[in-house]
């Protein structure tokens, strides 16, 4: 049985992705956020980076959609969220993870400065601030995101934590 609690906490994340507070998850809110990222970064749109971000950003956006938009008007709402988080993503956290994946190999590999293939913790915590989330959370988020202490948040910590933030109810 899903909990009201876990109802409430899947409504807050809402927030995030509808990065111009219109009420509304829709396509804009990806492209916007992509934007918002390559500008943060320095990175020119039409690079292979910033193709591959837009690109994973309406492979995410094509995914939330057909998760969670019930009524096919382009445009999840907030009931729309909640009901397709809670009915689909609950049970089946990986499948969150695969629609999300494109979009955050494409965020990393923007933030990957040195070509690595992973962020700094620093430059992670700038992805998540211009995805919405508060400077400080953001800060002690990246930094938790880096399990294995080396300064660094690669893909393989980066998506399960992600899954794990939209779907585990505890």
């Amino acid at each position: 049985m899903v909990s009201s609690e876990y109802e409430r906490r899947i409504a807050a994340r809402f927030a995030g992705f509808d990065q111009d507070g219109n009420g509304y998850i829709e396509r804009e809110d990806f492209c916007g956020a992509a934007k918002a990222l390559l500008a943060e970064f320095g990175t020119p749109a039409r690079s292979d980076k910033g193709q591959a971000l837009y690109a994973g950003a309406e492979a995410f956006w094509q995914g939330m959609a057909g998760m969670a938009d019930r009524d096919g008007d382009q445009r999840i709402s907030r009931e729309e969220f909640v009901n397709g988080a809670v009915k689909r993503l609950r049970d089946n956290p990986e499948r969150f993870a695969e629609i999300a994946r494109p979009f955050l190999h494409a965020a990393l590999d923007v933030a990957d400065t040195d070509g690595d293939g992973a962020a700094t913790v620093a430059d992670t915590a700038r992805v998540l601030t211009l995805l919405g989330v508060t400077e400080d959370i953001a800060r002690t988020a990246a930094a938790a995101l880096d399990t294995d202490g080396d300064g660094k948040v690669g893909e393989a910590e980066l998506v399960p934590a992600f899954a794990r933030y939209f779907t585990v109810p505890e």
